[in-house]
């Protein structure tokens, strides 16, 4: 199943992911208006959804969206709220990329009636399945798991120092997904050969926070990759498959245990 902004597959079973940034179409008119890094697509989440290829095998169901990020940010307050307050981020519908470069041309910014229809147009039906699929699955199993799979680059000054760790595990702070399960995926992170953290630069964003609500049996996890992980971060973003072989057990060894951890309970 599809839509206009996003594809849809279901799967038999209590999980869903999210892929938010692995679009890469823009508008005709809209690249027009666009710088050439804008329309580069630096800032997409690269080959995510070759990654998790392996999706059907765990019965999940799969949301990806089809349109750039630079379109509009799904994984954004569409209220504007921060994030992460007091730290740089980019908008709902960004106006720099996170190299600081301008995605625009002089005078071709959006207005604030176009970041308006923009949300209406690609924001909220995606939003829309996600809540839709989520209470479906907590239905039908009595939980729905949400991972939402992301990926960035490596080094970004623009939103912290240094290298960042290979995987990135997000709950808000502790509030969108049961503890204990979080504690169980950092475990598994943490034998494996990549670095990962939870709840470090990356905690989750809007998707996360706003969707995880382990009081009803809705629980969140973002996983922000880092890109040197699986592919080359430099344009053209060369998808390195021997590099995803060796990742894909470590995530596929999580997310079983993410469905597991649930099933043993209900």
């Amino acid at each position: 199943m599809s839509d206009p902004v996003y594809e849809f597959e279901a799967g038999d079973g209590p999980l869903l992911i999210s892929m938010p940034h692995v679009g890469q179409e823009i508008p005709g008119a809209l690249a027009g208006r666009m710088t050439g890094a804008g329309r580069e697509l630096a800032d997409t989440d690269w080959h995510v959804d070759r990654l998790y290829d392996f999706c059907r095998e765990l019965g999940a169901s799969v949301i990806r969206a089809r349109y750039s990020r630079y379109v509009v940010d799904l994984n954004r307050d569409p209220g504007g709220s921060a994030l992460y307050p007091g730290q740089s981020e980019t908008e709902i519908c960004p106006t720099t990329s996170f190299g600081d470069q301008l995605l625009y041309r002089d005078g071709e910014t959006p207005t604030s009636d176009e970041v308006a229809e923009r949300v209406e147009r690609y924001w909220r039906p995606y939003h829309k399945r996600l809540r839709a699929e989520l209470d479906r699955l907590r239905q039908k199993y009595g939980v729905a798991l949400l991972w939402d799979a992301h990926s960035i680059k490596s080094r970004v000054p623009r939103f912290f120092e240094g290298t960042l760790p290979d995987l990135n595990l997000g709950t808000g702070g502790g509030v969108s997904c049961a503890p204990e399960v979080a504690a169980r995926l950092l475990e598994l992170g943490q034998k494996s050969p990549y670095k990962t953290v939870l709840n470090g630069r990356f905690k989750g964003g809007y998707i996360t926070r706003h969707y995880g609500d382990p009081a009803r049996n809705i629980h969140a996890i973002q996983m922000e990759i880092a890109q040197a992980s699986y592919m080359r971060e430099e344009a053209p973003y060369t998808f390195l498959e021997d590099r995803a072989q060796a990742l894909r057990p470590v995530l596929k060894d999580m997310l079983r245990a993410y469905q597991a951890f649930f099933v043993s309970r209900s």
